[in-house]
């Protein structure tokens, strides 16, 4: 039988009294930090013509630039996912020596500042690097190329899947694997039937989470990457690049570009999200 949820009426008594002082402060603190900021980039760019406009979003260094950054950030979201869920899961349901080391460093990319962890990584990719020296023998380059991008995105976004991931396998119920695993399935079975469904809502979460992150990452990317155009070039580099030009107008263009796709994409997500977690309770 399908569980049923319903939201409180605005009489219902709260912890936090006075529903309507509560929604004033909300409505006014995100117009103060969220409507009113976007609202003026798209009030900057439509000072521009629309051929003005177009010209500049479509221009062959910042498309490139578009697939390197979206591109990237969705592969990166991708393999994090499936290790980050493993990672997870070792951290949910083992028990071993160093784990909380291990659960430590799992954080150090929120921690860290990303500018320290560009500098980090191009030490080590660089082709006198102490990983890099081993690669360059074998025809791989790693610092300045579009590789080195996926790596410092790699490192960013791990703790959102992991993080998101990681509370759902511990509040898991142990007795619905016991059961399927008493009626004759295997493990993989148990998994994909039982556990996988659960933990579907909050990967999506996660990967959403680590793809908005990498959109928009540039202190980790900008060491690594090169900056080399239409190879290494990422859209926030961009955009600083025309802000140094005294390009407001176009800066402005190419981001407000970048924000509508990744709402776009988010919601997206986010549908996913909803319509999985409802499939979940409908079969609760």
């Amino acid at each position: 039988m399908a569980s049923t949820f319903r939201f409180p009426t605005l009489k219902t008594p709260s912890v936090i009294p006075g529903f309507g002082v509560t929604l004033a402060f909300t409505l006014f603190y995100l117009a103060l930090v969220v409507i009113i900021p976007l609202s003026g980039l798209f009030v900057k760019a439509s000072s521009v013509s629309f051929g003005e406009f177009w010209q500049t979003v479509t221009s062959d260094r910042v498309m490139h630039a578009y697939k390197i950054s979206f591109g990237l950030s969705f592969i990166a979201a991708l393999v994090n996912s499936f290790f980050g869920l493993i990672i997870a899961w070792i951290l949910a349901r083992y028990r071993f020596p160093g784990k909380k080391l291990v659960d430590a460093m799992v954080d150090l990319p929120f921690a860290l500042p990303t500018a320290v962890a560009g500098i980090a990584l191009t030490a080590l990719y660089a082709p006198q690097g102490w990983i890099g020296q081993y690669l360059a023998p074998l025809g791989i380059k790693v610092a300045f190329t579009p590789l080195g991008i996926l790596i410092a995105l790699l490192f960013v976004g791990l703790p959102f899947i992991v993080r998101t991931v990681e509370p759902i396998l511990q509040d898991a119920e142990r007795e619905l694997e016991e059961a399927a695993l008493s009626l004759g399935a295997t493990r993989w079975q148990t998994f994909w039937i039982v556990i996988f469904p659960s933990i579907v809502p909050a990967l999506l979460t996660g990967f959403a989470m680590s793809f908005a992150r990498g959109l928009g990452e540039y202190g980790s990317v900008i060491f690594i990457a090169g900056n080399i155009p239409k190879l290494s070039e990422i859209v926030p580099l961009i955009i600083v690049i025309k802000l140094e030009q005294y390009d407001y107008a176009g800066a402005t263009a190419v981001a407000c570009v970048m924000l509508v796709a990744s709402f776009v994409l988010l919601f997206i997500i986010n549908w996913l999200q909803h319509w999985a977690g409802k499939d979940e309770v409908d079969l609760g």
